[in-house]
């Protein structure tokens, strides 16, 4: 699909429906089509909506909040006012995980801890590529500059902290730091997963986030040079106000919900609206999420990354997750029943 037709669809999504938006890239569904739809906790997805429903500025949607805090319903309340809307065709959708990792560091380097997570460089020119990673590193780029945030033992850890976004940090007294996405260099995200199977090192049903783990640090030296293969490199800042108790903060500033939460690519699902997930795989998933969370490898009208929660537990649920499936986004009524009109 054109930028043009992607522009099109997310501005009949967020404002009046246009008419480039039609075809075989946009289908309105009825509920009835949604697998699973009847036996969701859709309460558990309202209180997750509730959340973010008052930032979109568009009125329609402010006004779908505040009905949904004045009548709750659960299920009927996402019946009445929204319609299923397909995006992509017969596209495949990808389905991905991610999760709020744990590493242990420090506030200040040591033999220890020698790895540090930068903040973002006030030169960083805003949706232009700047440095890639290896020169990042290989050039000390951000050395010396006070951008340090904290030292981690770990440099593997660290790599998939930026490939998560957001994480906590424990500290050797014991207390917790937590630091979210503040930016990145500009370059697309390339999988180290599918570069391991392109040079052969493993097949495509072997990969998984702790193989790459493992495979990297039994061998240090190809090791780093294969992490360098992706020149994406995330920035991070310090996240401080943020109850303990629940998820990371989102892109919209909000915490995110285990089990409920996904990052999309906003060109095409507009942040906050609900989305629903029929991933298949190993462990099938029927469920309404909200979309309330962005990453630089999620691109696509069919492509969400899951947020499965914190610590090595949910990691591990988190890195097996590479499964087809179908999502379809939920879209305030009126706007739905334009889009046929148009068509």
């Amino acid at each position: 699909m054109t930028p043009a037709g992607r522009a099109a669809i997310f501005a009949a999504l967020l404002a009046a429906a246009s008419p480039a938006v039609g075809g075989s890239d946009l289908q309105i569904l009825s509920f009835d089509d949604l697998s699973g739809w009847a036996e969701d906790d859709h309460e558990a997805a309202l209180k997750t909506f509730l959340k973010t429903c008052d930032i979109p500025s568009e009125p329609e949607w402010r006004g779908l909040c505040k009905l949904a805090k004045a009548q709750g319903g659960g299920r009927s309340f996402f019946e009445l006012f929204f319609r299923p809307v397909l995006i992509g065709g017969d596209e495949e959708a990808l389905f991905t995980g991610y999760y709020e990792p744990e590493l242990r560091g420090s506030l200040t380097p040591s033999a220890r801890y020698r790895f540090p997570l930068f903040a973002k460089p006030r030169e960083l020119p805003d949706g232009q590529p700047w440095a890639t990673r290896a020169q990042i590193e290989e050039e000390g780029l951000l050395a010396g500059r006070g951008l340090e945030i904290a030292w981690v033992e770990d440099p593997v850890e660290l790599f998939f902290l930026q490939i998560q976004g957001s994480g906590r940090i424990r500290l050797p007294g014991g207390q917790v730091i937590r630091v979210g996405y503040g930016g990145h260099n500009g370059h697309n995200y390339r999988s180290i997963g599918q570069e391991m199977i392109r040079r052969g090192i493993y097949e495509a049903h072997q990969v998984s986030a702790q193989v790459i783990k493992n495979w990297v640090r039994r061998n240090p030296v190809d090791g780093q040079e294969l992490l360098r293969h992706n020149p994406s490199f995330v920035f991070f800042r310090k996240v401080t106000g943020n109850d303990p108790g629940e998820g990371p903060i989102g892109a919209m500033n909000r915490p995110v919900t285990a089990g409920r939460s996904i990052a999309v690519d906003p060109d095409f699902t507009p942040l906050g609206a609900p989305v629903w997930i029929e991933k298949n795989g190993a462990e099938r998933i029927r469920r309404l999420m909200i979309a309330q969370d962005t990453g630089s490898a999620i691109k696509g009208s069919q492509r969400a990354d899951i947020f499965f929660g914190s610590g090595d537990k949910a990691g591990k649920a988190a890195g097996k997750v590479r499964d087809p499936g179908r999502m379809v986004v939920l879209v305030p009524i009126q706007r739905a029943y334009a889009m046929t009109e148009e068509e």
